[in-house]
């Protein structure tokens, strides 16, 4: 039974159609009336259900992704509002501190689709949806159809909290669970259930690559999946390690940590690359770390704090 409340009349009278079920005890030609009045009423209460939308920050590019296995990746953003973590340190809190509220535009996922067309012309094949925690939203994945329909790759970093079935038909899908300093906890059930699905449409992927190989259908989405941990300190580095060790086979990546996000001076490069470089004494001194990469965050070498890059 299907329940739409709004302060339309219109809608209220859906709610009111749709109450009435069908009788049972009535003869065969009074119950074909019913099922078909009740499939029309159906699509009446579709039709009036609000397009689902996207609360959208920041759209720009092209540029090069400045973090984990896709760095360096020529791509657009889709920045979208609201995370329900609170890292301390984190570099977009503006996406659910509150400050950059005036800022969010709830657009459908044609409307963000035309404008990455607008803005990127025929300058972009991929587009990263970053956040916040895009996997808080399940409108996301009208949009990540419309990229796939026109060819275009995506890729999405969240830190494994919340599961969407469109992470599925994402090409590049990076796991960022948060280490200590960032003061969240991990919780591992959900994370070992997220990377349980990931894996198992990677095994799926490859049964259709063979099923697909001589067909003209669509074949099923190439993805990649990753781990990738900020590391800060030297509890960092342990809860890191734990991570890998948990998930073996699945690529692993390390990033020095910024903790001057606030800071209007583009120069920090100097700061960052010294943290780069205790990252790499400490990972080359760890057995654990043997096929992990250890990386730069790019972005903040090239524009340092500066949005929309």
């Amino acid at each position: 039974m299907s329940r739409i409340l709004t302060d339309k009349p219109s809608d209220l009278i859906v709610d009111q159609v749709n109450s009435n079920e069908a009788p049972t005890n009535k003869n065969d030609h009074t119950g074909r009336e019913n099922e078909q009045a009740s499939r029309g009423n159906e699509s009446v209460a579709k039709a009036s259900r609000p397009t689902a939308t996207i609360p959208v920050l920041e759209i720009f590019g092209p540029t090069v992704q400045g973090e984990g296995m896709v760095i360096g990746q020529k791509t657009m953003f889709v920045r979208t509002a609201g995370c329900d973590y609170r890292c301390s340190w984190c570099d977009s809190a503006f996406t659910w501190d509150g400050s950059a509220k005036d800022q969010i535009r709830k657009l459908s996922a044609q409307d963000v689709y035309d404008e990455l067309k607008a803005i990127g012309g025929d300058r972009f094949n991929h587009v990263t949806i970053s956040g916040g925690n895009p996997a808080l939203l399940v409108s996301i994945g009208e949009l990540v159809q419309l990229l796939r329909h026109d060819g275009i790759r995506t890729a999405v970093e969240t830190q494994g909290s919340r599961w969407q079935d469109w992470l599925l038909d994402i090409n590049d899908v990076t796991i960022s669970p948060k280490p200590p300093s960032s003061g969240m906890e991990t919780n591992f059930e959900i994370l070992d259930s997220i990377i349980r699905k990931l894996r198992q449409n990677q095994i799926n992927q490859m049964m259709q690559d063979i099923i697909y190989a001589d067909s003209d259908e669509q074949a099923p989405v190439d993805q990649s999946i990753s781990l990738k941990v900020v590391i800060f300190d030297e509890a960092d580095l342990k809860y890191a390690e734990q991570v890998h060790k948990r998930y073996p086979n699945v690529p692993f990546y390390m990033q020095t940590g910024n903790p001057d996000v606030t800071s209007a001076d583009d120069n920090i490069a100097s700061s960052l690359l010294q943290r780069y470089e205790w990252l790499i004494d400490q990972a080359m001194d760890m057995p654990a770390f043997n096929d992990a990469r250890i990386l730069p965050q790019l972005h903040t070498l090239v524009w340092g704090n500066k949005r929309g890059v």
